[in-house]
């Protein structure tokens, strides 16, 4: 049996980890676009920001894949996927047979789209590539700009402000995590990211740099110039699946794949940021781009790929942050959207705590939560999301500082 995993990220790790654990004998291949060995993207922010020395950045022991006999094809992209012969191009020229394949190829940054995106100093931050480049000039710049204001913004924002740089964050919408959490919540993030030090500015973004050979000033959607010698952007990412053809594997925003994390062709599987599948909160096919999930997904990929029937319960998004003085709890659907079709909504806010609770109810049950500050009940009202267990009591209730959700799992 030949094995071939397209992605050297955690969803691609956790399948060849379970593959070995059932078959000891048959080939794997990895090929991934990057050279380093497998690391922990969500500790990216942290090298940057000085918290986590750059040498605690990978996951896996030097010799993870001779001591897995892997086959690892680095610093390689998969430029076409030839399902009738069963092959994978690499690069220009080069192919690859398989028997059974993992799409685990993750998700690009949403490119930019503004005049004089190509000068120097305008980074992503989602591989180590990316950071690696950022730490050699951070001694250079002086003015930072972060575009975006989901989770890759606020982290990247904070760590050049703890460098000592001057920030400033373009956010598009009226509130920063617009996709984590509602309107309420997102001003309380917006207030206490400001009192750190942030130039926060919403409802704009940019329109174009300037700059001879690096950038050196912004100019935005609403005029405004703003001086800058480092721009970092966090407007989100795209699955990675462009050299697929769409005839031959079903994609809509991510890959389509069954309970199973197999495609509609039999023996190619797909798991991680790439993948569409049930959302246990949404019950619809989404793509949560966390990596709790992109591990689980791979690990059931890649035992299903060796041969043991595994399900996969479907995925669920979930958060949680700190924010300056702001312990911040997200699960489930939990930003905001419009009532109705059986969808409640319950909040209580208390400005002087600084406190926020937000419930989303289908019937009864629980599909979303935010909770800022008191947050200790989370892992509960995850399982509550997660296993679909119907709420009799009261909903008011839970809205009590004090109330103890584990009496609702008995």
């Amino acid at each position: 049996m030949q094995y071939v995993i397209i992605g050297n990220g955690i969803a691609g790790v956790c399948a060849a980890e379970a593959i070995r654990e059932i078959d000891p004998e048959s080939d794997i291949s990895m090929v991934g676009d990057e050279t380093h060995p497998p690391y922990g993207r969500p500790v990216i922010s942290h090298v940057l920001d000085g918290s986590v020395p750059y040498e605690n950045l990978s996951i896996r022991s030097a010799n993870f894949y001779e001591k897995l006999s892997i086959k690892p094809v680095l610093g390689e992209r998969v430029t076409r996927l030839n399902i009738n012969d069963k092959q994978i191009r690499i690069g220009e020229d080069r192919w690859m047979s398989f028997d059974k394949l993992l799409i685990a190829s993750g998700a690009d940054p949403r490119p930019i789209q503004a005049d004089g995106s190509h000068l120097k100093n305008i980074f992503y931050l989602r591989t180590e590539k990316d950071v690696r480049q950022k730490l050699k000039i951070l001694s250079e710049v002086r003015q930072g700009l972060v575009l975006g204001g989901g989770l890759v913004g606020f982290k990247a924002a904070y760590a050049l402000l703890k460098r000592g740089l001057s920030v400033t964050m373009l956010i598009t919408s009226d509130y920063p995590l617009s996709m984590q959490v509602d309107k309420t919540a997102g001003k309380m993030i917006l207030n206490e990211l400001r009192t750190l030090g942030l130039k926060v500015e919403v409802g704009t973004t940019v329109a174009a740099f300037e700059g001879k050979n690096k950038v050196e000033a912004a100019v935005t959607t609403n005029g405004e110039r703003i001086p800058c010698d480092m721009v970092v952007v966090g407007k989100g990412v795209l699955p990675a699946h462009g050299y697929i053809s769409r005839d031959k594997i079903d994609i809509d925003y991510g890959i389509l794949v069954d309970e199973h994390l197999e495609t509609g062709v039999n023996g190619i599987y797909a798991a991680g940021d790439v993948a569409e599948l049930i959302d246990i909160a949404r019950q619809r096919r989404w793509v949560n781009a966390i990596w709790p999930e992109a591990a689980m997904q791979g690990r059931i990929a890649g035992l299903n790929m060796a041969g043991r029937t595994v399900a996969y319960p479907g995925s669920l998004s979930r958060n949680v942050m700190r924010v300056v003085n702001l312990d911040v709890l997200t699960i489930g659907q939990a930003n905001e959207f419009q009532p109705g079709n059986g969808r409640t909504t319950l909040t209580r806010f208390d400005a002087r705590r600084k406190t926020y609770r937000r419930l989303i109810f289908n019937e009864d049950r629980l599909i979303g939560a935010v909770m800022i500050n008191h947050i200790e009940q989370g892992g509960v009202l995850h399982a509550l999301i997660k296993n679909r267990i119907p709420i009799a009591r009261p909903q008011d209730a839970l809205l009590d500082p004090g109330f103890n959700f584990r009496c609702l799992m008995m």
